[in-house]
């Protein structure tokens, strides 16, 4: 069974047959799945989500690319939600560089406040970077992230860096990227990072893994991403699916 560990099926892209996707998932050997909540909108329909099907859980948090954005009260409002018995994470949450909408200074801010918040309730959290990654591995330094440990969501970093996380209490989440022909960093982190380290993601609806690379993604496809994985550390695919879902279910807190 494969744990696909960072899912939006709460996208607006699945309005039409959210139905029809998680039962190819189901039929696929997908366990379990995490639905990641970053702004009002999509953490709500994360809830809502996790309340109907029992396989699913949830994680809440803001993104960075809509720091601005963010309020006191959508924090207060977060941390509430920290209590429901299907949260299992806080995030996702980090630095976005690519994208001009939030200023740094907000963003790191915004990005600390969650951190905070994630020791206080004891939770782990999921991170975004996107052309941040010295900011955010020196930001997790500072604030002690080690504490609560979590994830670094479809992470495109060098096996240095990635290393440098696990050291902080971080597994290195790995999505559609792998698949590609021209994915060199992933494919290293793939072979030199040990299974006990590693998760498997889609991100759906994006990122979608080779050979559906720029069409729709969804979490059926997180086998494909196992499967290469299993191909690069040249082991069985059951053997990539029984250790990232072991994985997946000690950082969250989900009986093994």
């Amino acid at each position: 069974m494969l744990f696909d560990t960072h899912v939006h099926l709460n996208d607006t892209q699945y309005e039409q047959d959210l139905e029809e996707v998680i039962c190819r998932a189901r039929e696929d050997g997908i366990s379990n799945m995490v639905v990641v909540g970053f702004d009002r909108p999509t953490i709500t329909k994360a809830i809502e989500l996790v309340e109907k099907y029992d396989f699913l859980y949830a994680s809440v948090g803001w993104h960075p690319v809509d720091a601005i954005d963010m309020t006191d009260q959508d924090l207060i409002w977060i941390e509430e939600l920290t209590k429901h018995p299907k949260v299992v994470a806080l995030g996702e949450m980090g630095l976005d560089y690519h994208w001009d909408k939030s200023p740094k200074d907000i963003q790191k801010e915004v990005f600390r406040k969650q951190i905070r918040l994630a020791k206080k309730v004891k939770l782990p959290i999921i991170i975004h970077n996107r052309e941040a990654t010295q900011d955010i591995v020196d930001i997790l330094k500072e604030e002690d992230a080690q504490e609560v440990g979590g994830i670094m969501h479809c992470f495109s970093g060098s096996v240095e860096v990635a290393k440098d996380c696990i050291n902080m209490n971080f597994y290195i989440s790995l999505g559609g990227p792998v698949t590609f022909k021209n994915a060199k960093k992933p494919k290293e982190v793939a072979a030199e990072i040990p299974l006990s380290h590693l998760l498997i993601e889609t991100d759906c609806p994006y990122l979608a893994p080779h050979p559906y690379r720029g069409k729709r993604n969804e979490p059926a496809y997180v086998k494909l991403v196992a499967e290469q994985i299993a191909e690069i550390k040249d082991v069985s695919l059951e053997e990539v699916a029984n250790q990232t879902t072991k994985n997946a279910k000690r950082l969250f807190g989900i009986k093994l």
